[in-house]
Protein backbone atom coordinates (compact mmCIF):
# COMPACT_ATOMS: atom_id res chain seq x y z
CA UNK A 1 0.00 0.00 0.00
CA UNK A 2 1.42 3.39 -0.94
CA UNK A 3 2.06 6.19 1.54
CA UNK A 4 -0.63 8.27 -0.16
CA UNK A 5 -3.28 5.62 0.47
CA UNK A 6 -2.28 5.18 4.09
CA UNK A 7 -2.70 8.89 4.80
CA UNK A 8 -6.06 9.92 6.32
CA UNK A 9 -8.14 12.05 3.98
CA UNK A 10 -10.12 13.85 6.67
CA UNK A 11 -8.57 15.80 9.56
CA UNK A 12 -10.52 17.51 12.36
CA UNK A 13 -8.41 19.65 14.67
CA UNK A 14 -8.27 22.93 16.53
CA UNK A 15 -7.93 25.99 14.35
CA UNK A 16 -4.55 27.72 14.22
CA UNK A 17 -3.51 31.24 13.23
CA UNK A 18 -2.04 29.84 10.01
CA UNK A 19 -5.60 28.82 8.99
CA UNK A 20 -6.95 32.40 8.97
CA UNK A 21 -6.76 33.01 5.22
CA UNK A 22 -8.24 29.61 4.36
CA UNK A 23 -11.08 30.14 6.86
CA UNK A 24 -11.88 33.54 5.33
CA UNK A 25 -12.02 31.97 1.88
CA UNK A 26 -14.27 29.15 3.16
CA UNK A 27 -16.74 31.56 4.76
CA UNK A 28 -17.01 33.51 1.52
CA UNK A 29 -17.76 30.29 -0.36
CA UNK A 30 -20.27 29.05 2.20
CA UNK A 31 -22.18 32.31 2.79
CA UNK A 32 -22.20 34.32 -0.41
CA UNK A 33 -25.22 36.29 0.81
CA UNK A 34 -23.62 37.38 4.12
CA UNK A 35 -20.72 39.78 4.87
CA UNK A 36 -17.31 38.13 4.93
CA UNK A 37 -15.09 38.06 8.00
CA UNK A 38 -11.98 40.18 8.14
CA UNK A 39 -8.77 38.34 8.87
CA UNK A 40 -8.57 40.27 12.14
CA UNK A 41 -11.94 38.95 13.29
CA UNK A 42 -10.93 35.36 12.59
CA UNK A 43 -7.60 35.94 14.34
CA UNK A 44 -9.52 37.21 17.35
CA UNK A 45 -11.84 34.20 17.39
CA UNK A 46 -8.90 31.79 17.44
CA UNK A 47 -6.69 33.80 19.80
CA UNK A 48 -9.44 34.54 22.32
CA UNK A 49 -10.44 30.89 22.75
CA UNK A 50 -8.34 28.48 20.68
CA UNK A 51 -9.90 25.44 22.40
CA UNK A 52 -13.32 26.39 21.03
CA UNK A 53 -12.41 26.79 17.33
CA UNK A 54 -12.17 23.77 15.05
CA UNK A 55 -11.44 23.19 11.37
CA UNK A 56 -12.01 20.26 9.04
CA UNK A 57 -9.58 19.54 6.20
CA UNK A 58 -10.45 17.11 3.44
CA UNK A 59 -7.62 16.01 1.15
CA UNK A 60 -5.58 18.94 2.43
CA UNK A 61 -8.29 21.55 1.73
CA UNK A 62 -10.00 23.41 4.58
CA UNK A 63 -13.72 22.64 4.18
CA UNK A 64 -15.24 23.26 7.62
CA UNK A 65 -14.92 25.75 10.47
CA UNK A 66 -16.73 26.34 13.73
CA UNK A 67 -16.08 28.92 16.44
CA UNK A 68 -17.36 28.98 20.00
CA UNK A 69 -16.59 30.54 23.36
CA UNK A 70 -17.53 30.11 27.00
CA UNK A 71 -20.09 32.46 28.53
CA UNK A 72 -21.85 32.88 31.82
CA UNK A 73 -25.43 31.56 31.73
CA UNK A 74 -26.87 35.05 32.24
CA UNK A 75 -25.28 36.22 28.98
CA UNK A 76 -25.43 32.95 27.03
CA UNK A 77 -29.20 32.57 27.46
CA UNK A 78 -30.07 36.25 27.07
CA UNK A 79 -31.76 37.63 23.95
CA UNK A 80 -28.80 39.45 22.42
CA UNK A 81 -27.94 39.89 18.76
CA UNK A 82 -24.94 38.31 17.06
CA UNK A 83 -22.74 41.43 17.11
CA UNK A 84 -23.35 42.01 20.81
CA UNK A 85 -22.85 38.44 21.97
CA UNK A 86 -19.66 37.91 19.94
CA UNK A 87 -17.96 41.22 20.68
CA UNK A 88 -18.49 42.37 17.07
CA UNK A 89 -17.27 39.11 15.60
CA UNK A 90 -13.96 38.82 17.47
CA UNK A 91 -15.16 36.33 20.10
CA UNK A 92 -13.75 38.77 22.64
CA UNK A 93 -16.51 38.15 25.20
CA UNK A 94 -15.08 34.72 25.99
CA UNK A 95 -15.27 34.06 29.73
CA UNK A 96 -12.89 31.30 30.87
CA UNK A 97 -15.18 30.65 33.86
CA UNK A 98 -18.37 30.53 31.77
CA UNK A 99 -20.61 27.48 32.24
CA UNK A 100 -22.09 27.46 28.72
CA UNK A 101 -20.38 26.96 25.37
CA UNK A 102 -21.74 29.50 22.91
CA UNK A 103 -21.44 28.67 19.21
CA UNK A 104 -21.36 31.65 16.88
CA UNK A 105 -19.94 30.27 13.64
CA UNK A 106 -20.46 27.03 11.74
CA UNK A 107 -19.79 26.72 8.03
CA UNK A 108 -19.11 23.87 5.63
CA UNK A 109 -17.93 24.09 2.05
CA UNK A 110 -21.02 23.60 -0.16
CA UNK A 111 -19.01 21.26 -2.39
CA UNK A 112 -18.51 18.79 0.49
CA UNK A 113 -21.98 18.71 2.02
CA UNK A 114 -23.17 15.18 2.48
CA UNK A 115 -19.87 14.07 4.00
CA UNK A 116 -21.07 14.83 7.56
CA UNK A 117 -18.44 17.53 8.12
CA UNK A 118 -20.94 19.62 10.09
CA UNK A 119 -21.89 16.70 12.32
CA UNK A 120 -18.25 16.02 13.10
CA UNK A 121 -17.67 19.64 14.07
CA UNK A 122 -20.73 19.55 16.32
CA UNK A 123 -19.30 16.43 17.96
CA UNK A 124 -16.09 18.32 18.72
CA UNK A 125 -18.09 21.03 20.44
CA UNK A 126 -20.10 18.49 22.41
CA UNK A 127 -16.94 16.67 23.46
CA UNK A 128 -15.42 19.95 24.67
CA UNK A 129 -18.52 20.78 26.72
CA UNK A 130 -18.51 17.33 28.31
CA UNK A 131 -14.78 17.46 29.02
CA UNK A 132 -15.14 20.81 30.81
CA UNK A 133 -18.34 19.83 32.67
CA UNK A 134 -20.23 22.71 31.08
CA UNK A 135 -23.99 23.03 31.45
CA UNK A 136 -24.47 22.82 27.70
CA UNK A 137 -24.17 24.45 24.29
CA UNK A 138 -26.30 27.31 22.96
CA UNK A 139 -26.36 29.34 19.74
CA UNK A 140 -28.61 31.35 17.45
CA UNK A 141 -29.68 29.12 14.57
CA UNK A 142 -30.52 30.46 11.11
CA UNK A 143 -33.85 29.82 9.36
CA UNK A 144 -32.86 30.26 5.69
CA UNK A 145 -36.21 29.11 4.29
CA UNK A 146 -38.19 31.61 6.34
CA UNK A 147 -38.19 34.26 3.62
CA UNK A 148 -39.49 31.72 1.10
CA UNK A 149 -42.50 30.87 3.29
CA UNK A 150 -42.96 34.30 4.85
CA UNK A 151 -46.40 34.88 3.38
CA UNK A 152 -47.58 31.41 4.37
CA UNK A 153 -46.82 31.73 8.09
CA UNK A 154 -47.87 34.09 10.86
CA UNK A 155 -44.33 34.90 11.90
CA UNK A 156 -41.06 33.23 12.88
CA UNK A 157 -42.57 31.29 15.80
CA UNK A 158 -45.29 29.85 13.54
CA UNK A 159 -42.62 28.94 10.99
CA UNK A 160 -40.62 27.15 13.69
CA UNK A 161 -43.71 25.30 14.90
CA UNK A 162 -44.50 24.11 11.39
CA UNK A 163 -40.92 22.92 10.88
CA UNK A 164 -41.13 21.00 14.17
CA UNK A 165 -44.44 19.46 13.04
CA UNK A 166 -42.91 18.44 9.72
CA UNK A 167 -45.21 20.69 7.71
CA UNK A 168 -42.35 22.86 6.42
CA UNK A 169 -38.75 22.03 5.63
CA UNK A 170 -35.71 24.03 6.76
CA UNK A 171 -32.33 22.35 6.13
CA UNK A 172 -30.46 24.22 8.89
CA UNK A 173 -33.08 23.71 11.58
CA UNK A 174 -33.47 20.06 10.59
CA UNK A 175 -29.72 19.56 10.91
CA UNK A 176 -29.61 21.18 14.35
CA UNK A 177 -32.61 19.22 15.61
CA UNK A 178 -31.01 16.00 14.34
CA UNK A 179 -27.93 16.83 16.40
CA UNK A 180 -29.86 16.96 19.66
CA UNK A 181 -30.52 20.69 19.95
CA UNK A 182 -33.86 22.00 21.16
CA UNK A 183 -35.44 25.40 20.46
CA UNK A 184 -35.75 27.84 23.37
CA UNK A 185 -37.41 30.73 21.57
CA UNK A 186 -37.02 33.29 18.79
CA UNK A 187 -34.24 35.88 18.70
CA UNK A 188 -35.28 39.12 16.99
CA UNK A 189 -32.88 41.13 14.85
CA UNK A 190 -30.18 38.58 15.60
CA UNK A 191 -28.29 39.01 12.34
CA UNK A 192 -29.73 41.91 10.28
CA UNK A 193 -27.63 40.89 7.24
CA UNK A 194 -29.35 37.47 7.13
CA UNK A 195 -32.12 38.35 4.68
CA UNK A 196 -33.10 34.72 4.14
CA UNK A 197 -33.94 34.41 7.83
CA UNK A 198 -35.52 37.88 7.91
CA UNK A 199 -32.91 38.71 10.61
CA UNK A 200 -34.54 36.19 13.01
CA UNK A 201 -32.83 33.22 14.63
CA UNK A 202 -33.87 30.35 16.87
CA UNK A 203 -32.16 30.07 20.23
CA UNK A 204 -31.02 26.44 20.19
CA UNK A 205 -29.63 24.59 23.19
CA UNK A 206 -28.19 21.22 24.14
CA UNK A 207 -27.87 20.36 27.81
CA UNK A 208 -25.03 18.21 29.04
CA UNK A 209 -26.62 14.98 30.40
CA UNK A 210 -23.59 14.22 32.57
CA UNK A 211 -23.98 17.13 34.99
CA UNK A 212 -26.60 18.23 37.48
CA UNK A 213 -27.86 21.53 36.09
CA UNK A 214 -29.30 22.45 39.50
CA UNK A 215 -25.98 22.06 41.31
CA UNK A 216 -24.01 25.24 42.14
CA UNK A 217 -21.61 26.29 39.38
CA UNK A 218 -18.02 25.53 40.27
CA UNK A 219 -16.08 26.91 37.35
CA UNK A 220 -13.14 28.98 38.57
CA UNK A 221 -9.96 30.05 36.84
CA UNK A 222 -6.87 28.77 38.66
CA UNK A 223 -4.09 31.26 39.33
CA UNK A 224 -1.69 29.59 36.95
CA UNK A 225 1.73 30.60 35.70
CA UNK A 226 2.40 31.58 32.10
CA UNK A 227 5.63 33.49 32.53
CA UNK A 228 7.16 35.73 29.85
CA UNK A 229 10.39 37.68 30.34
CA UNK A 230 10.49 41.11 28.72
CA UNK A 231 13.45 43.45 28.23
CA UNK A 232 13.02 47.08 27.24
CA UNK A 233 16.09 48.92 25.96
CA UNK A 234 16.46 52.60 26.82
CA UNK A 235 18.94 53.43 24.09
CA UNK A 236 21.31 56.38 24.09
CA UNK A 237 21.84 58.25 20.84
CA UNK A 238 25.55 58.41 20.01
CA UNK A 239 27.68 59.11 16.98
CA UNK A 240 28.73 55.99 15.07
CA UNK A 241 31.33 55.59 12.35
CA UNK A 242 29.23 53.42 10.06
CA UNK A 243 26.29 51.01 9.83
CA UNK A 244 28.26 48.10 11.28
CA UNK A 245 29.18 50.04 14.42
CA UNK A 246 25.52 50.93 14.95
CA UNK A 247 24.45 47.31 14.62
CA UNK A 248 27.18 46.17 17.03
CA UNK A 249 25.72 48.57 19.57
CA UNK A 250 22.23 47.15 19.04
CA UNK A 251 23.56 43.58 19.15
CA UNK A 252 25.19 44.25 22.52
CA UNK A 253 21.80 44.79 24.14
CA UNK A 254 20.23 41.87 22.28
CA UNK A 255 23.05 39.67 23.56
CA UNK A 256 22.60 40.84 27.15
CA UNK A 257 18.83 40.34 27.02
CA UNK A 258 19.38 36.85 25.61
CA UNK A 259 21.85 36.07 28.42
CA UNK A 260 19.02 36.89 30.83
CA UNK A 261 16.82 34.51 28.81
CA UNK A 262 14.37 37.24 27.83
CA UNK A 263 11.61 36.29 25.41
CA UNK A 264 11.32 39.82 23.99
CA UNK A 265 13.48 42.89 23.64
CA UNK A 266 12.02 46.18 22.38
CA UNK A 267 13.99 49.16 21.03
CA UNK A 268 12.81 52.79 20.78
CA UNK A 269 11.02 54.56 17.97
CA UNK A 270 13.38 55.90 15.28
CA UNK A 271 16.36 54.30 17.02
CA UNK A 272 18.10 54.18 13.63
CA UNK A 273 18.51 57.98 13.54
CA UNK A 274 22.04 57.35 14.80
CA UNK A 275 22.88 56.32 11.26
CA UNK A 276 22.74 59.99 10.29
CA UNK A 277 25.65 60.84 12.57
CA UNK A 278 28.30 59.81 10.01
CA UNK A 279 26.85 61.85 7.15
CA UNK A 280 29.33 64.43 5.81
CA UNK A 281 26.99 67.30 6.67
CA UNK A 282 23.81 67.83 8.65
CA UNK A 283 20.92 66.89 6.41
CA UNK A 284 17.60 68.65 6.07
CA UNK A 285 14.62 66.72 7.50
CA UNK A 286 13.57 65.45 4.08
CA UNK A 287 17.14 64.49 3.12
CA UNK A 288 17.55 62.70 6.45
CA UNK A 289 14.45 60.57 6.02
CA UNK A 290 15.41 59.71 2.47
CA UNK A 291 18.89 58.66 3.61
CA UNK A 292 17.52 56.52 6.43
CA UNK A 293 14.98 54.74 4.25
CA UNK A 294 17.82 53.32 2.13
CA UNK A 295 18.96 51.25 5.12
CA UNK A 296 15.65 49.36 5.40
CA UNK A 297 16.72 46.04 3.80
CA UNK A 298 19.90 45.92 5.89
CA UNK A 299 18.03 46.76 9.10
CA UNK A 300 15.46 44.01 8.50
CA UNK A 301 18.10 41.40 7.73
CA UNK A 302 20.37 42.34 10.64
CA UNK A 303 17.53 42.22 13.19
CA UNK A 304 16.20 38.95 11.77
CA UNK A 305 19.66 37.37 11.91
CA UNK A 306 20.03 38.50 15.53
CA UNK A 307 16.64 37.08 16.51
CA UNK A 308 17.69 33.69 15.18
CA UNK A 309 21.21 33.82 16.55
CA UNK A 310 20.22 34.87 20.09
CA UNK A 311 16.87 33.03 20.23
CA UNK A 312 14.89 36.12 21.15
CA UNK A 313 11.96 38.05 19.68
CA UNK A 314 13.02 41.57 18.68
CA UNK A 315 10.64 44.52 18.37
CA UNK A 316 12.82 46.76 16.25
CA UNK A 317 11.58 50.13 17.47
CA UNK A 318 10.70 51.88 14.25
CA UNK A 319 12.47 52.90 11.07
CA UNK A 320 11.46 55.21 8.19
CA UNK A 321 10.65 53.05 5.19
CA UNK A 322 9.75 53.91 1.62
CA UNK A 323 6.72 51.88 0.62
CA UNK A 324 5.86 50.43 -2.78
CA UNK A 325 3.67 53.45 -3.57
CA UNK A 326 6.56 55.85 -2.90
CA UNK A 327 5.32 57.13 0.49
CA UNK A 328 7.54 57.14 3.57
CA UNK A 329 6.01 55.32 6.57
CA UNK A 330 7.30 54.91 10.11
CA UNK A 331 7.50 51.12 10.50
CA UNK A 332 8.25 48.77 13.39
CA UNK A 333 9.90 45.53 12.26
CA UNK A 334 9.12 42.62 14.55
CA UNK A 335 11.71 39.89 14.00
CA UNK A 336 10.83 36.63 15.70
CA UNK A 337 13.19 33.90 16.76
CA UNK A 338 11.66 31.47 14.28
CA UNK A 339 13.01 33.64 11.45
CA UNK A 340 9.74 35.33 10.47
CA UNK A 341 9.57 39.10 10.08
CA UNK A 342 6.41 41.14 10.65
CA UNK A 343 5.86 44.86 10.27
CA UNK A 344 3.55 47.36 11.91
CA UNK A 345 3.23 50.85 10.46
CA UNK A 346 2.55 53.88 12.60
CA UNK A 347 -1.07 54.84 11.98
CA UNK A 348 -0.94 58.43 13.20
CA UNK A 349 2.14 60.50 12.32
CA UNK A 350 2.61 63.45 14.66
CA UNK A 351 2.21 66.92 13.16
CA UNK A 352 6.01 67.25 13.09
CA UNK A 353 6.46 63.92 11.30
CA UNK A 354 3.84 64.82 8.72
CA UNK A 355 5.14 68.35 8.12
CA UNK A 356 8.92 68.08 8.33
CA UNK A 357 9.44 64.51 7.14
CA UNK A 358 6.36 63.99 4.96
CA UNK A 359 5.66 60.71 6.77
CA UNK A 360 2.30 59.13 5.93
CA UNK A 361 0.15 57.01 8.23
CA UNK A 362 -0.44 53.30 7.74
CA UNK A 363 -3.86 51.82 7.07
CA UNK A 364 -4.05 48.68 9.21
CA UNK A 365 -3.16 47.35 12.61
CA UNK A 366 -3.22 43.70 13.65
CA UNK A 367 -2.02 41.38 16.39
CA UNK A 368 1.20 39.52 15.58
CA UNK A 369 1.49 35.82 16.45
CA UNK A 370 4.56 34.84 18.49
CA UNK A 371 5.67 31.78 20.43
CA UNK A 372 4.48 33.60 23.58
CA UNK A 373 1.05 34.39 22.16
CA UNK A 374 -0.30 37.32 20.16
CA UNK A 375 1.28 40.74 20.69
CA UNK A 376 0.63 44.23 19.35
CA UNK A 377 2.74 47.29 18.52
CA UNK A 378 1.61 50.91 18.91
CA UNK A 379 4.31 53.35 17.85
CA UNK A 380 4.42 56.34 20.21
CA UNK A 381 1.52 58.65 19.20
CA UNK A 382 -0.65 55.63 18.33
CA UNK A 383 -0.81 54.76 22.05
CA UNK A 384 -2.87 57.93 22.52
CA UNK A 385 -5.73 56.54 20.41
CA UNK A 386 -7.65 54.01 22.58
CA UNK A 387 -9.44 52.32 19.68
CA UNK A 388 -6.16 50.98 18.28
CA UNK A 389 -5.21 49.16 21.49
CA UNK A 390 -8.76 47.84 21.81
CA UNK A 391 -8.58 46.37 18.30
CA UNK A 392 -5.29 44.61 19.13
CA UNK A 393 -6.73 43.16 22.33
CA UNK A 394 -9.91 42.07 20.53
CA UNK A 395 -7.60 40.12 18.22
CA UNK A 396 -6.05 38.45 21.27
CA UNK A 397 -2.97 40.55 22.06
CA UNK A 398 -1.96 40.41 25.71
CA UNK A 399 1.25 42.44 25.43
CA UNK A 400 1.41 45.76 23.60
CA UNK A 401 4.82 47.25 22.83
CA UNK A 402 5.12 51.04 22.57
CA UNK A 403 8.41 52.26 21.04
CA UNK A 404 8.51 56.02 21.53
CA UNK A 405 10.70 59.05 20.85
CA UNK A 406 10.03 62.15 22.93
CA UNK A 407 12.08 65.32 23.29
CA UNK A 408 10.47 66.70 26.46
CA UNK A 409 8.98 65.50 29.71
CA UNK A 410 5.57 66.78 28.64
CA UNK A 411 5.70 64.67 25.48
CA UNK A 412 6.90 61.66 27.43
CA UNK A 413 4.13 61.97 30.02
CA UNK A 414 1.49 62.07 27.28
CA UNK A 415 2.69 58.72 26.05
CA UNK A 416 3.24 57.31 29.55
CA UNK A 417 -0.19 58.22 30.92
CA UNK A 418 -1.91 56.91 27.81
CA UNK A 419 0.08 53.68 27.88
CA UNK A 420 -0.94 53.12 31.51
CA UNK A 421 -4.56 53.75 30.57
CA UNK A 422 -4.32 51.22 27.74
CA UNK A 423 -3.01 48.62 30.24
CA UNK A 424 -5.89 49.25 32.63
CA UNK A 425 -8.77 49.49 30.20
CA UNK A 426 -7.64 46.47 28.15
CA UNK A 427 -6.29 44.41 31.07
CA UNK A 428 -3.00 43.80 29.26
CA UNK A 429 0.71 44.57 29.65
CA UNK A 430 2.16 47.62 27.92
CA UNK A 431 5.92 47.94 27.38
CA UNK A 432 7.52 51.31 26.59
CA UNK A 433 10.98 51.89 25.11
CA UNK A 434 12.49 55.33 24.41
CA UNK A 435 15.65 57.12 23.31
CA UNK A 436 17.90 59.20 25.54
CA UNK A 437 20.90 61.44 24.87
CA UNK A 438 21.44 63.69 21.86
CA UNK A 439 23.17 63.92 18.52
CA UNK A 440 24.39 67.48 17.83
CA UNK A 441 24.75 66.93 14.07
CA UNK A 442 21.33 65.31 13.67
CA UNK A 443 18.53 67.86 13.69
CA UNK A 444 15.95 65.27 14.72
CA UNK A 445 17.85 64.24 17.86
CA UNK A 446 18.76 67.54 19.56
CA UNK A 447 17.42 66.37 22.93
CA UNK A 448 15.62 63.26 24.18
CA UNK A 449 13.64 62.39 27.31
CA UNK A 450 12.64 58.87 28.32
CA UNK A 451 11.86 56.61 31.23
CA UNK A 452 11.17 53.21 29.72
CA UNK A 453 8.93 50.88 31.66
CA UNK A 454 6.76 47.76 31.77
CA UNK A 455 3.20 48.61 32.82
CA UNK A 456 0.45 46.36 34.17
CA UNK A 457 -3.27 46.55 34.95
CA UNK A 458 -4.12 47.73 38.45
CA UNK A 459 -5.53 44.81 40.44
CA UNK A 460 -4.41 42.38 43.12
CA UNK A 461 -2.18 40.04 41.04
CA UNK A 462 -0.06 42.93 39.74
CA UNK A 463 2.44 45.43 41.07
CA UNK A 464 1.01 47.87 43.61
CA UNK A 465 1.37 50.92 41.35
CA UNK A 466 0.79 49.18 38.01
CA UNK A 467 4.51 49.25 37.16
CA UNK A 468 6.29 45.91 36.82
CA UNK A 469 9.62 47.66 36.18
CA UNK A 470 10.94 51.02 35.04
CA UNK A 471 14.28 52.51 34.08
CA UNK A 472 16.01 55.50 35.60
CA UNK A 473 15.21 58.64 33.65
CA UNK A 474 17.54 59.56 30.76
CA UNK A 475 20.09 56.81 31.41
CA UNK A 476 21.00 54.14 28.88
CA UNK A 477 19.99 50.81 30.35
CA UNK A 478 18.18 47.54 29.87
CA UNK A 479 15.15 46.98 32.10
CA UNK A 480 13.97 43.39 32.50
CA UNK A 481 10.94 41.88 34.20
CA UNK A 482 8.91 38.68 34.24
CA UNK A 483 5.18 39.04 33.63
CA UNK A 484 2.56 36.35 34.12
CA UNK A 485 0.08 36.19 31.25
CA UNK A 486 -2.13 33.89 33.34
CA UNK A 487 -2.72 36.83 35.71
CA UNK A 488 -4.37 38.68 32.83
CA UNK A 489 -6.76 35.80 32.22
CA UNK A 490 -7.62 35.70 35.92
CA UNK A 491 -8.15 39.46 36.13
CA UNK A 492 -10.40 39.47 33.06
CA UNK A 493 -12.55 36.69 34.51
CA UNK A 494 -12.49 37.30 38.26
CA UNK A 495 -10.78 40.65 38.87
CA UNK A 496 -12.10 43.48 40.99
CA UNK A 497 -13.15 45.17 37.75
CA UNK A 498 -13.57 43.43 34.41
CA UNK A 499 -13.23 46.15 31.81
CA UNK A 500 -13.32 43.88 28.78
CA UNK A 501 -16.32 41.83 29.89
CA UNK A 502 -18.30 44.86 31.05
CA UNK A 503 -18.20 46.73 27.75
CA UNK A 504 -21.63 47.82 26.46
CA UNK A 505 -21.57 46.09 23.10
CA UNK A 506 -25.22 47.04 22.67
CA UNK A 507 -24.29 50.73 22.67
CA UNK A 508 -21.05 51.10 20.73
CA UNK A 509 -18.51 49.31 18.57
CA UNK A 510 -15.24 49.91 16.77
CA UNK A 511 -15.50 49.32 13.05
CA UNK A 512 -12.44 49.45 10.82
CA UNK A 513 -13.04 51.16 7.47
CA UNK A 514 -11.77 48.69 4.87
CA UNK A 515 -11.86 51.33 2.14
CA UNK A 516 -9.21 53.60 3.70
CA UNK A 517 -6.25 51.99 1.96
CA UNK A 518 -7.83 52.57 -1.44
CA UNK A 519 -8.85 56.22 -0.94
CA UNK A 520 -7.33 58.88 -3.19
CA UNK A 521 -4.02 60.14 -1.89
CA UNK A 522 -5.34 63.57 -0.90
CA UNK A 523 -7.79 62.04 1.58
CA UNK A 524 -5.23 59.97 3.47
CA UNK A 525 -3.44 60.78 6.69
CA UNK A 526 -0.37 62.99 6.42
CA UNK A 527 -0.53 65.58 3.63
CA UNK A 528 2.58 66.69 1.76
CA UNK A 529 4.31 69.42 3.69
CA UNK A 530 3.83 71.88 0.82
CA UNK A 531 0.03 71.46 0.90
CA UNK A 532 -2.48 72.97 3.30
CA UNK A 533 -0.90 71.26 6.33
CA UNK A 534 -0.32 73.71 9.18
CA UNK A 535 3.30 74.18 10.12
CA UNK A 536 3.88 72.89 13.66
CA UNK A 537 5.55 75.05 16.26
CA UNK A 538 9.04 74.13 17.39
CA UNK A 539 12.04 72.49 15.72
CA UNK A 540 11.89 69.48 13.36
CA UNK A 541 11.88 66.82 16.07
CA UNK A 542 9.61 63.76 16.43
CA UNK A 543 7.65 65.80 18.95
CA UNK A 544 6.75 62.87 21.13
CA UNK A 545 3.26 61.56 20.86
Amino acid sequence: MTEQRRKARLEIRRAKPKDVRAIADLVRRAYKDLPAYTHGEIRGQINNYPDGCFVAKLDGVLVGYCASMRLDERIALSDQNWDTITGNGFGSRHDPTGDWLYGYEMCVDPATRGTRIGRRLYEERRSLAEQLDLTGIVFGGRMPNLSRHWRKVEGPQDYLDQVLDGKLHDPVLRFQLANGFEPMGILKNYLPEDKKSKAFAVKMAWRNPYIDSDAPKKHRLPRGVESVRIATCQLQARAVADFDEFMRHVEYFVDVAADYEADFIVFPELFTLMLLSFEEKELSPMEAIEALSKYTPRIRKALSDMALKFNINIIGGSHPTRMDDGDIHNVAYVCLRDGSVHSQEKIHPTPNEAYWWNIKGGDSIDAIPTDCGPIGVLICYDSEFPELARRLVDEGARIIFVPFCTDSRQGYMRVRYCAQARAIENQCYVVMSGNVGNLPNVGNMDIQYAQSCILTPCDFPFARDGIAAEATENVETLTISDVNLADLSWARAEGTVQNLADRRFDLYRIEWDKSVGSLPQHTRIGEDHDSSATRPTGPPTPGGG
